[in-house]
């Protein structure tokens, strides 16, 4: 049976160039970048919870702003998307290597 999962779009206003990084190659584990600190993520409910929980480990409260998006359910929701430039694909199911 497949994890139930969400879509999530996550974006981030990160002060520092170090912590902007680290978040940026945390993100690149869990989702797929569109543009600068934008991402579109597929996450179960335990990934979603990791990723809250590592982004807070590293981002500082009082300087930083992580805002994630719960679009809905991934295998149902029809996100309504404007997109000029590059074409905007929804993510599709990805193997999880552990």
């Amino acid at each position: 049976m497949a994890a139930y999962e969400h879509l999530y779009i996550i974006t981030y206003d990160i002060r520092d160039a170090k912590r902007w990084r680290r978040v940026f190659r945390l993100m690149k584990g869990y989702g797929e970048w569109l543009q600068l600190s934008v991402f579109q993520c597929r996450l179960s409910r335990k990934r979603h919870a990791e990723l809250i929980a590592l982004l807070d480990g590293i981002i500082h409260h009082n300087e930083d702003h992580i805002l994630i998006v719960n679009i809905g359910p991934a295998d149902t929701v029809k996100p309504s998307v404007v997109s000029l430039g590059k074409d905007f694909e929804v993510v599709e199911r990805q193997p999880v290597i552990v």
